[in-house]
């Protein structure tokens, strides 16, 4: 795990690249503290590349980057691992393929001379975003894995084409464009962080997952080229399996997924919450090594919130080496301040702040942690997807003059009964959506559910909930839901949150439920082996029943949820209320002010729960403030 950046000029200029590209590169320096390099075309430094190192397999020099294929063409910075690439290497050597080192960068550069940049990506497993510069062609290849697990942000201004791991890489360099997407703001409003390709800044994208680009130094800018499309494997139906065949399968593919993900020079360890998805990756990873598992949880004492104790549990039944550490409110509290810095993009999603602290726990004593991060999306573990489709063939039953005055009780139900006023309204905006379940599943999903009213001069932007015709999402409701949030919600929340937690203790995390061959048998599977009993999952916790007592897999889950609600009217308080001042929103005019204080005022007066819609706004004031103070 790395951290790359990069500039691509219409007019060479080695001058300005010296100046610009050490700043980007080390502004990535906690994604890689262990080397650093950059690289200048001299022939014609149209091109700068820089990179940051978290060495992780082959520690030695021979792994340094940029890295340059063994002909000299392609010059590479490589962020990420190919899970695959022993497989791979033993391939390239068979065709002639010689190799210094024992990293897999190394495999990625011999890849792209033997089959071509687009047939070696798509041979590649593994989680990634790289730049390759091609010096015969004088033309630069970006490419993202195939679930986001790796960010890639880029673009162009005034002639400069600038990429990079992150948007702070990025406005290091001198000719940064920092105009603010007012439609990325409004959708980061509606869901609690900004949905690709948007960023939250204009002129930048980010490239989409199981996309590539090919940039010439016209600096002309295309369409990302796909080499996998989940729509497209969630379209396919192959040969049913029964129910034991499909467990043995799962089994099989995620073991094998799991022991590539465990490949490393350094210490490997695992996330435990002690419910189904991290428990399966810890049962399974006990057949791969000698040693008993390392895995991480933290506690919380808060009634109701706190996960330790079955994760405890599960650590004990499965013999794993188990670090816990409680963490008092005072220690979650004081993440707030730095989470801005953290997340590079402003992102509200609250548990951002126990992702952190577990990332900072695990660093101590590993350097690569698997995680079940995709569990949920890959085995349709939501049970939002049940639910939202019932509801849709309900309200697809319902004359629309019905809607219409549902809507309209609804409102007035939010008016008289405020403190459920969220619930209403986001009801009401379900009943709004019409014949169209794309709708009816983002106003499921929002927080504002009409952002363009809050944030000033949004226009609406392009968003994978709106892929597509309503007719073809309508066709098989459960699987487009599924599907949506494997597109959206996966690579732009989930990946986000846990890649900028990780990365921000320099800790690598490797996400085995993200697999492609695992992705293509999970989304064919029949809705009875994904959902059935009236739980979703189902096919997971047959297979977590061969590790596990029964009793141990069917105990609620807490999950480990902050209380923003309280926080904000307490210890956040005072906190919140400065980012909030009208002077300021006037000042800054982002918002409608009205709105933000009435949305304010009616929380702190415990009428209203609108934590949601607030900590969306202060996560992004507070990213004002720390973005452009830096």
């Amino acid at each position: 795990m790395c951290g790359i950046t990069g500039i691509l000029q219409r007019v060479p200029d080695a001058q300005a690249h010296e100046r610009n590209i050490d700043r980007m590169r080390d502004a990535l320096s906690h994604r890689g503290p262990d080397d650093r390099g950059s690289w200048v075309d001299g022939d014609a430094p149209f091109v700068a590349l820089g990179h940051r190192r978290l060495s992780i397999v082959d520690l030695s020099p021979r792994g340094a980057q940029p890295m340059h294929s063994s002909d000299g063409r392609y010059v590479l910075v490589f962020n990420g691992e190919i899970y695959n690439f022993r497989r791979l290497r033993e391939t390239l050597r068979a065709q002639g393929h010689s190799f210094n080192g024992s990293s897999d960068t190394e495999v990625v550069l011999a890849a792209f001379l033997e089959w071509g940049i687009a047939k070696a990506l798509s041979a590649f497993e593994g989680m990634f975003a790289l730049a390759v510069w091609d010096r015969v062609d004088r033309t630069l290849y970006l490419a993202r894995d195939r679930f986001g697990e790796k960010p890639l942000y880029y673009g162009v201004n005034d002639g400069v084409l600038l990429f990079g791991s992150e948007l702070k890489a990025l406005a290091k360099h001198e000719q940064f464009a920092s105009e603010i997407d007012r439609g990325a703001l409004a959708e980061l409003m509606r869901l609690s962080y900004i949905p690709g390709p948007s960023s939250i800044f204009s002129g930048y994208r980010k490239l989409p997952p199981g996309t590539w680009l090919r940039v010439g130094t016209d600096l002309e800018l295309s369409e990302p080229t796909p080499y996998f499309d989940i729509d497209t494997l969630a379209a396919t139906t192959p040969e049913p399996l029964s129910d034991t065949e499909a467990v043995d399968e799962f089994e099989r593919l995620l073991s094998t997924s799991i022991a590539d993900r465990m490949v490393a020079d350094v210490p490997v360890g695992a996330f435990l919450s002690g419910g189904i998805d991290s428990s399966l990756i810890v049962s399974l990873m006990r057949a791969h090594t000698d040693q008993p598992v390392r895995t991480f949880t933290i506690g919380f004492d808060e009634p109701g919130l706190n996960e330790a104790e079955q994760a405890r549990e599960t650590a004990a039944t499965l013999g794993t080496d188990h670090h816990e550490l409680y963490v008092s409110e005072a220690d979650l509290l004081a993440i707030v301040p730095r989470l801005p810095r953290i997340y590079d993009e402003p992102f509200a999603d609250p548990s951002q702040i126990p992702t952190t602290l577990v990332s900072q726990m695990a660093r101590e004593q590993v350097t690569v942690a698997l995680s079940g991060d995709g569990g949920d999306e890959m085995m349709a573990g939501y049970d939002r997807y049940d639910g939202i489709a019932r509801r849709w063939r309900r309200h697809q039953r319902t004359p629309s003059p019905l809607r219409t005055a549902q809507a309209a009780w609804l409102a007035a139900q939010a008016r008289a009964r405020p403190a459920k006023s969220a619930k209403y309204l986001q009801q009401r905006a379900m009943k709004r959506a019409g014949n169209d379940l794309r709708c009816f599943y983002r106003n499921s999903m929002s927080y504002w559910h009409e952002p363009q009213a809050l944030v000033a001069n949004a226009p609406p932007i392009a968003t994978a909930f709106l892929r597509g015709t309503p007719a073809e999402a309508a066709r098989d409701p459960e699987r487009w839901l599924q599907a949506t949030d494997a597109l959206c919600y996966l690579p732009d929340d989930i990946m986000a949150k846990v890649d900028r937690a990780a990365m921000a203790s320099s800790l690598e995390t490797r996400a085995p439920f993200l697999d492609s061959e695992l992705a293509t048998f999970a989304f064919g599977l029949p809705l009875e082996q994904r959902y059935r009993d009236g739980k979703p999952k189902w096919l997971s916790r047959q297979l977590l029943y061969r590790y596990l007592p029964r009793e141990t897999v069917e105990r609620p889950k807490h999950g480990f949820n902050v209380p923003l609600a309280r926080w904000l009217r307490g210890p956040l308080r005072e906190w919140a209320e400065t980012l909030l001042a009208p002077e300021r929103l006037h000042r800054d005019g982002y918002f409608d002010v009205e709105l933000v204080r009435w949305t304010w005022r009616t929380h702190l007066a415990g009428s209203h729960d609108w934590h949601w819609r607030l900590w969306c706004i202060l996560m992004f004031q507070a990213w004002l403030d720390d973005f452009f103070d830096r």
